[in-house]
């Protein structure tokens, strides 16, 4: 069971934290939400919840917990730019439908 970060994300997490001046690292997690019924979130760790499970992807410790990731397992999590729009794309094997929106999905 694993959740990795494409070299291009992990840079632009290190970035960010360290323009935050502080952060243990990201949290991946799924809730309900959205038309195909769940939806990703993303978060800066600051402080680790005790039942948090943990990867390090290219320098960067994930966070997650476990029922998200029945749902993330295999999720690589890059950043690209396209243009002017900028943003992290969820490569998720697990999905079988996505909304129109892209915001959110069903397993």
């Amino acid at each position: 069971m694993a959740i990795t970060l494409t070299h291009a994300a992990a840079d632009h997490i290190r970035n960010f934290i360290a323009k935050r001046g502080k952060g243990l690292g990201i949290r991946l997690g799924v809730k309900t939400s959205g038309c195909s019924g769940m939806a990703y979130k993303l978060e800066f760790v600051d402080v680790p919840g005790e039942d948090d499970i943990t990867f390090d992807s290219d320098g960067v410790t994930v966070f997650t917990d476990a029922k998200s990731l029945a749902y993330l397992d295999g999720t690589e999590l890059d950043f690209a730019k396209e243009g002017l729009n900028e943003g992290f794309k969820f490569n998720n094997p697990n999905v079988k439908n996505e909304c129109g929106c892209g915001e959110s999905f069903n397993v």
